[in-house]
């Protein structure tokens, strides 16, 4: 029996509410596959892969946030 259960998803829904946002962009046709394979084999999800690959330009190109 799986521990999760409705209070777990309630206090999930929460922590999602209050903590964390959503980026949404779209990509040509036959891209999303690319970039899925590439963050499968980087071992990441996807929204991880691009945070990473955000987080990695911000900090080569020294762009000041």
């Amino acid at each position: 029996m799986s521990k999760y259960n409705e209070k777990s998803k309630e206090y999930t829904m929460q922590y999602m509410k209050n903590n964390l946002e959503e980026i949404r962009f779209r990509v040509k046709k036959g891209e999303k596959d690319k970039y899925k394979e590439a963050a499968e084999k980087a071992g990441l999800s996807m929204a991880k892969f691009f945070t990473v690959a955000a987080n990695e330009k911000i900090e080569r190109d020294s762009i000041v946030l």
